[in-house]
């Protein structure tokens, strides 16, 4: 009796690893019923028109590593999970350094657990635009390269981009129809900075076509190319964020070690607060932006998205650099290990400026009282009533005449769109597929014929807005950091160009992520990462998504 118990329990084990190391089909399923379903959402921009891409295929993009998916089994992948999930990127280079783990492993354990959730209907976030074909063979060889001792925290960890920034061995889309084959010739700078620094690229993710910079009140994370980004902590209840919608949502789901985004005003602080994850916003000037598809070459940046402060600290670092293509960061030669004086820091003694409309909220309101018992000096004050007037005229004339810079100079030589004007009819076209929610702004662009002289005199006003914004209760009351929520501030930081960190404070009774947010001035990172980690330390607000153990 016991031997027959002891086969059937054999047989019913052995067929259910077979179940869980079956290889799993992205299917296209009827979206009708859900849409219908959508169109009831109080939110007017969670009101979908369309949930899935209808350009990609997830099987041609998995196709490269079926042969090596088809041996790591669903027990490979629960075994490697108490050294990845949820760990930072100090200690998982510590599990490899023990032996415990290596790089090909890693990358394998991400590619599965991303065909483990987007194959499946009930937990597909849509955060996938494109996976590089070659990154098993270059795990392989970082292990079999790997020095005895690490002097670059990144070398042989998975990275994931934000789909505008240029990778050799993907094509940069933007999401957008007009680029689906803009494979360039050239990784952009910041992506060459991550590789001379041992990373490797695992891939591209989707974001809001255009960075946002498309439609009119049209949902965030939603592109042609990658169809509609969901939030892991409420799929199609709560906003993504954007435009580095696929970057947050990435992050969050843990799709890979970290991810990098691109911020303009808000698309990088808005995504991370709505994954609760961490977002840099550097200062522009910092990091490069050649290689990158722009909005604005007064405003863009980009920047790390990542679970912990230290990973953020860790690959801000590694993308610094000074770069000849770009005027901005021609001089940015500083090289500052910023994760190395996390563990000193401290919030006692610093002094915080609390924009005092944001008490009202109670989330904001208990991290401050936390921040305050922690020993920090909070200062309330109310902002200046200030209106950046101008600011959509910055974005269309720089967009007019940035993009088809990027076009001429960093786009593969068969795309022939040289315009937002060209993209417009390519879109038109086909419109329902290519732009459901239309080209407002792209229309808005076209037909702005601001002067180049009142187009200077709006950018200087709109920086020296930014700037009063901040700087004299900054100064007055001398101010570490300016405390805001979420991307409230974006806008005014975005044109004072200064630099900001959002950090997990916690969730709504609903259940949706919001981030502290820490504003401080021009090239202050180091300030504002040890504020964020000793923040992160005193709360441990970042919770994994429910569905996504």
């Amino acid at each position: 009796m016991q031997k027959t118990l002891f086969f059937i329990g054999l047989i019913l084990s052995l067929l259910s690893c077979n179940v869980q190391q079956s290889t799993p089909v992205f299917k296209k399923y009827d979206e009708t019923s859900a849409i219908v379903k959508q169109q009831q959402h109080a939110l007017k921009r969670m009101q979908f028109k369309q949930i899935q891409s209808n350009y990609l295929d997830l099987n041609t993009v998995f196709k490269p590593f079926e042969k090596e998916l088809s041996k790591f089994t669903f027990n490979h992948y629960q075994q490697l999970k108490p050294f990845l999930l949820e760990k930072d990127i100090p200690s998982i280079q510590e599990a490899v350094y023990k032996g415990l783990i290596n790089y090909e492993k890693i990358t394998l354990f991400y590619l599965y657990r991303i065909r483990l959730f987007e194959s499946d209907t009930a937990t597909a976030l849509h955060a996938i635009i494109a996976l590089n074909p070659n990154v098993i063979a270059e795990a392989r060889e970082k292990d079999k390269n790997r020095p005895k001792k690490l002097n670059n925290y990144l070398y042989g960890l998975p990275i994931l981009l934000k789909d505008n920034i240029n990778s050799t061995a993907m094509p940069t889309t933007a999401g957008s129809y007009a680029l689906l084959h803009n494979s360039t010739s050239s990784d952009a700078f910041v992506v060459t900075k991550l590789k001379e620094n041992g990373a490797l690229i695992l891939g591209k993710l989707n974001l809001s076509e255009w960075a946002y910079y498309l439609c009119s009140g049209c949902p965030v994370g939603w592109s042609a190319v990658g169809g509609q980004t969901l939030n892991p902590y409420g799929r199609k209840i709560f906003e993504t964020g954007g435009s580095s919608s696929g970057s947050g949502v990435a992050a969050a789901a843990n799709y890979a070690v970290a991810t990098v985004g691109t911020e303009t005003s808000g698309s990088i602080l808005s995504p991370s607060s709505k994954n609760s994850v961490v977002g840099l916003k550097p200062t522009v000037g910092l990091l490069s932006r050649s290689g990158i598809v722009p909005i604005s070459s007064t405003l863009d940046t980009p920047g790390p998205m990542t679970k912990f402060v230290v990973d953020n600290a860790i690959v801000l670092a590694a993308m610094t650099g000074a770069d000849i293509n770009d005027s901005a960061t021609s001089n940015a030669n500083q090289k500052i290990d910023y994760a190395g004086t996390l563990s000193s820091a401290s919030i006692k003694g610093k002094r915080l400026g609390v924009l005092k409309p944001l008490l009202s909220d109670s989330i904001y309101k208990k991290a401050v009282d936390r921040l305050k018992q922690a020993g920090a000096t909070i200062i309330v004050y109310e902002p200046p009533k200030i209106t950046l007037n101008g600011f959509t005229t910055l974005l269309n004339i720089d967009m007019k005449n940035d993009l088809p810079l990027y076009l001429n100079k960093f786009s593969d030589a068969r795309i022939k769109v040289t315009s937002v004007q060209d993209i417009m009819q390519v879109n038109l076209q086909d419109s329902i597929s290519r732009i459901p929610y239309g080209h407002q702004l792209f229309t808005g662009i076209v037909k702005d014929t601001t002067a180049v002289a009142s187009f200077e005199k709006i950018k200087m006003q709109l920086h020296k807005d930014g700037i009063a914004y901040f700087k004299p209760k900054m100064d007055e009351f001398q101010l570490d950091a300016v405390l805001s929520m979420n991307n409230n501030h974006a806008g005014f930081a975005a044109v004072a160009k200064y630099p900001c960190i959002t950090v997990p404070m916690g969730f709504s009774n609903a259940g949706e992520p919001a981030g502290l947010t820490f504003i401080g001035k021009p090239f202050d990172e180091q300030l504002l990462l040890s504020l964020a980690y000793a923040f992160e330390k005193l709360t441990n607000s970042r919770k994994l998504p429910e569905k996504f153990n």
